[in-house]
C-alpha cells in the first residue's frame, strides 16, 4: 500500500530530515539511505523499520546536517604545504615575480587544509534519530490508514454489486429452468414429431439434464463467501491473504454458475459479477 511520511529534528548541533515512501509489494523491500555518522546503527534502523512496516517497497532517506555554529576542527598537511610553497617560490624566482601571495596560494592548494566536524556518534544523536524516524513512520502509517479506509469502501461497493448480481441470478433461475425444458422439448419434437419417442423417458431425461444444470448449491455457497468476505473486512488484524483465498472461492462459484446456466440473460449477470471480482483481486494487492 502506498504511503508517505516526513519528520524533522532541528537541534543546536545538528539537523535531521527523514522521508519515508512506500509502494505496493508482497514483501518488505527496503531501500535505506543512511548518513555516514549512523552507519554503525544500520541494523538497528532496519529492525525498527521492519517492526513498524510489515510489507511494501519502502524507501527511506535520512539526511543529517551539522549546524553552522559548530566549531570546525581544522587540519593542515604541513608536508604538502611546504612542498607547494617551495615549488611556488621556484616558479616566482624563475620569472622574478612578487612572492607576497605565495603563502595564501599554498595554504589554499588541494589537500593542505581540511575542515572536519566531530563525526563521532553519541547517545543523543542516536536517540534523536530514533524519535524522528518513528515520527516519519507513524505519518506514513497514517497515510496508509487513510488510503485503507477508501479501499474498504471500494471493497464494500464491489461486494454489493456481486450480491446484487446474485439476487438477479436467483430471480432468473426459475425462468431459466422453464426455458431449458421448453427448448429441449421443442428440439425433440422438431426431430421426431409427435410420435417415435417415449414421452415418459423423455421427461426423465429432461429432469436429469436440468439437474446437471442446477445451480442452487453454487448460489448458497456464493452468498456465504460474500458474507464471509465482508466479515473479514471488519476485522482489525491484517487479512490480505485470507481475503485473497475467499476471492478465489467467490470466483469459483461465479464461474460454475456461468458454465451451468446455459442462459443468455444469466450469462450477462455473470459477466458483471466477474468484472467486479477482478477489481477486488487487483485491489487486494494493496491489502496487508
Amino acid at each position: 500500500m502506498t504511503g508517505f511520511g516526513q519528520a524533522s529534528y532541528d537541534g543546536t548541533t545538528f539537523q535531521l530530515n527523514i522521508e519515508v515512501r512506500s509502494l505496493n509489494s508482497k514483501f518488505l523491500d527496503l531501500n535505506l539511505r543512511l548518513p555516514k555518522l549512523f552507519t554503525e546503527k544500520e541494523l538497528d534502523v532496519r529492525n525498527i523499520i521492519s517492526e513498524k512496516l510489515e510489507r511494501g517497497k519502502v524507501s527511506i532517506s535520512i539526511e543529517h546536517q551539522q549546524q553552522s555554529q559548530q566549531e570546525p576542527q581544522l587540519s593542515y598537511n604541513k608536508e604538502l604545504f611546504s612542498a607547494y610553497y617551495t615549488q611556488l617560490q621556484k616558479l616566482a624566482n624563475a620569472v622574478e615575480a612578487p612572492q607576497d601571495s605565495l603563502f595564501q596560494i599554498a595554504l589554499n592548494s588541494p589537500g593542505v587544509t581540511e575542515n572536519k566536524f566531530d563525526e563521532t556518534l553519541n547517545e543523543e544523536d542516536w536517540i534523536r534519530l530514533k524519535e524522528t524516524l518513528l515520527k516519519a513512520i507513524a505519518k506514513c502509517e497514517d497515510f496508509r490508514v487513510t488510503e485503507g479506509n477508501v479501499l474498504l469502501q471500494k471493497f464494500n461497493e464491489y461486494i454489493q454489486t456481486i450480491s446484487n448480481g446474485l439476487e438477479e441470478v436467483k430471480l432468473l433461475d426459475p425462468k431459466r429452468v422453464v426455458r431449458v425444458r421448453e427448448r429441449l422439448k421443442g428440439g425433440i419434437h422438431e426431430v421426431f414429431g409427435d410420435e417415435g419417442f417415449d414421452k415418459n423417458r423423455l421427461e426423465q431425461e429432461i429432469i436429469f439434464y436440468i439437474e446437471k444444470l442446477d445451480i442452487q448449491e453454487e448460489i448458497v455457497r456464493l452468498g456465504t463467501h460474500l458474507n464471509y468476505f465482508t466479515q473479514v473486512l471488519k476485522e482489525k488484524q491484517s487479512n490480505g491473504k485470507k481475503l485473497g483465498f475467499i476471492a478465489q472461492e467467490i470466483g469459483r462459484e461465479i464461474n460454475t454458475i456461468g458454465s451451468k446456466s446455459n442462459d443468455a440473460e444469466m450469462q450477462k449477470v455473470v459477466v458483471v459479477m466477474k468484472e467486479e471480482l477482478e477489481k477486488i483481486k487487483e485491489q487486494l494487492n494493496n491489502v496487508l
